[in-house]
């Protein structure tokens, strides 16, 4: 899981436009790179760990449908001794310059490519949200670049509850977070606001909330709007439900694989995006697969809160060990 820095690498893309409390969280081992990629350039972030003597386990993060590299924050300061390699998918943050098609597919085949530009031999694969159906399809298109899966809560396909049509499903669960992404703000204070009244994030709001709400706006005062395109995510939504690409991935699934699931859903309701009988259907189909229920957080604070993150890392370090 090595990776080798040469001077391709070492050159960083720009962060002088990031807000002061993005570069308070992201910290001093951080830095950006512009990955060539089909299309344009890829916005990755890169947490080059304390000490690089020696061989240093890689581990790369793919973000959610509507998120950000940001999001894994703190989960990067807690692993100081890792190196962690986390793009802003095509459509997101600052790679939602990036043409279509979007599709889990084509999300592989660029963090197959941001590995390959870092020089990455092998890593563990976490994925949050619709990031573990990009982890999921990454493996089983490039498969010597994965050594292990994490999926958090994400991955499995949805399944509609009874009445719920399949391509009424995907709509259902995230309408709110598209509608988000055609609205305007006038400065970053009402984003602020906008975020404060959401029931999964307004109640535990810290420094890393701050962060990962200040990075996902584009524009200028007073015509901010959120970074991800719509058109990214009306192309990626249905693959959530039924897509081909995540099917063949679990069908010839052969990498170690945990499935971390969340009590809560993203409005940090119960039932959470999946319920007992999605866990009970998923684990029966595929035996190989290993669920741990997580505790007392929501689709959100899994990774962007403290006590979510408490609960990823001795599974993660178990993977890198």
């Amino acid at each position: 899981m090595s990776a080798e820095t040469s001077p391709e690498t070492t050159t960083a893309a720009s962060t002088e436009s990031l807000p002061s409390s993005v570069e308070a969280v992201l910290g001093e081992r951080y830095r950006s790179v512009a990955v060539p990629v089909d299309g344009g350039d890829l916005h990755v972030g890169v947490w080059e760990p304390e000490d690089s003597e020696g061989a240093v386990p890689t581990v790369v993060l793919v973000h959610g449908i509507t998120a950000s590299h940001v999001s894994f924050a703190a989960l990067a300061q807690a692993l100081p001794g890792v190196r962690l390699v986390a793009p802003d998918l095509r459509g997101r943050g600052r790679s939602r310059d990036l043409p279509a098609p979007y599709g889990m597919p084509r999300h592989a085949d660029d963090v197959a490519a941001v590995l390959h530009h870092l020089g990455v031999d092998q890593a563990v694969a976490v994925g949050h949200s619709m990031g573990a159906f990009v982890s999921l399809v990454l493996a089983d298109r490039h498969p010597d670049l994965v050594r292990s899966l994490l999926l958090v809560d994400g991955g499995m396909p949805l399944l509609p509850p009874p009445g719920v049509a399949p391509e009424d499903m995907a709509a259902a669960v995230l309408g709110p977070a598209a509608d988000r992404l055609r609205m305007t703000f006038p400065s970053r204070e009402a984003y602020h606001e906008f975020w404060r009244e959401h029931p999964a994030l307004g109640p535990g709001w810290d420094e890393f909330t701050t962060a990962y709400v200040d990075y996902d706006l584009v524009g200028e005062e007073p015509g901010l709007t959120p970074a991800t395109r719509p058109e990214a995510l009306a192309e990626d939504i249905r693959e959530l439900v039924d897509g081909a690409s995540v099917e063949h991935a679990l069908d010839a699934l052969t990498h170690p694989a945990t499935w971390l699931v969340a009590p809560r859903g993203l409005l940090d309701e119960v039932p959470p995006l999946y319920p007992d009988a999605a866990r009970e259907h998923w684990t029966s189909r595929l035996p190989r697969l290993r669920m741990v229920a997580l505790e007392d957080v929501n689709h959100y604070t899994v990774v962007l809160a403290q006590r979510g993150v408490r609960q990823l890392l001795p599974l993660l370090e178990g993977e890198i060990a």
